[in-house]
């Protein structure tokens, strides 16, 4: 995998609008915030754009994603919010400037079209916080700024119930469930095998998260894993038909491999969604005490 530079002060930023509509509001926070970090920033044409549920249209939004991949003295693409509008776009934009002029991308939820792309390439990413978070005093953020500078995550999560003892070593994959979910079958799936696979997602009717599981179980991806991060499942709607809840249905879906497992992981639609490195070598150890996810 190739890792993209590290920061360091003066180091150019782009933020990005490529799905959802975002408040302008939070993006010149979000540039504000990254300015204070030494960073200069550049925004997007269409970043505070609004088109329907989308910042711009389709080839506005391929328009300004393009730009920063292209830009060879952009070294970070922050994106400023995910929602729904990159698997529209997905095939349409070239990543191939990123083998030779390498730069970190960073954002999660739809965001995780990108990572899945940028894994298919060669090329680690980040899975943090965006512009409404950034601009909050948050400890994600704080870890996002020690990961942009060079120092990789390392974090010691408590222990669950529903946890798989165990220690393995694997490439990060994964994202938002559904996002996933929406990928598998195109050119932007997961590559599995000998993976750390990360999930999280947010609003989903618990029978929608058992369905998705049952996908990844059915076609063999659960199978070649190394280990399993599973992140914040947010706001979910109850049934009474799972009575575990989101991680009883991951917990089941898993029963016949024995890797790790680290459930309620501080990763997804949370105040504590802590960064990782997509792409990444990352070791899992999890025992009764505790779980240690270290990049």
């Amino acid at each position: 995998m190739i890792r993209p530079p590290f920061l360091q002060d003066g180091s150019k930023v782009a933020l990005i609008a490529p799905s959802g509509a975002v408040e302008l509001q939070w993006i010149e926070n979000a540039s504000r915030t990254l300015q204070t970090w030494g960073l200069q920033v550049v925004i997007t044409p269409h970043a505070g754009g609004k088109y329907h549920r989308f910042s711009g249209t389709d080839e506005q939004r391929i328009c300004d994603l393009q730009w920063a991949i292209n830009q060879a003295d952009i070294d970070a693409i922050l994106c400023a919010r995910g929602g729904y509008g990159l698997a529209r776009i997905i095939d349409k934009i070239d990543f191939t400037p990123l083998l030779t002029s390498p730069k970190w991308l960073i954002g999660f939820s739809d965001i995780t079209v990108l990572h899945n792309a940028l894994s298919r390439i060669g090329v680690e990413s980040i899975h943090a916080v965006m512009a409404r978070h950034l601009c909050q005093e948050s400890a994600p953020g704080e870890q996002l700024r020690a990961l942009l500078f060079g120092k990789m995550p390392h974090y010691q999560v408590a222990p669950h119930y529903q946890n798989r003892c165990g220690t393995n070593s694997g490439t990060l994959v994964g994202g938002n469930l559904s996002v996933l979910y929406g990928l598998r079958a195109t050119p932007f799936d997961l590559l599995p095998d000998d993976a750390i696979l990360l999930i999280e997602d947010l609003c989903e009717p618990l029978y929608h998260i058992d369905r998705m599981m049952q996908n990844l179980r059915l076609s063999g991806l659960l199978s070649k894993l190394s280990g399993l991060i599973v992140g914040q499942f947010s706001d979910i709607k109850e049934d009474s038909s799972f009575a575990e809840g989101a991680y009883g249905i991951v917990s089941a879906a898993t029963k016949d491999y024995h890797y790790p497992i680290c459930m309620n992981a501080p990763f997804g639609h949370v105040e504590q969604n802590f960064p990782l490195v997509i792409g990444a070598k990352t070791t899992i150890q999890v025992t009764q005490q505790s779980c240690i996810i270290a990049q």
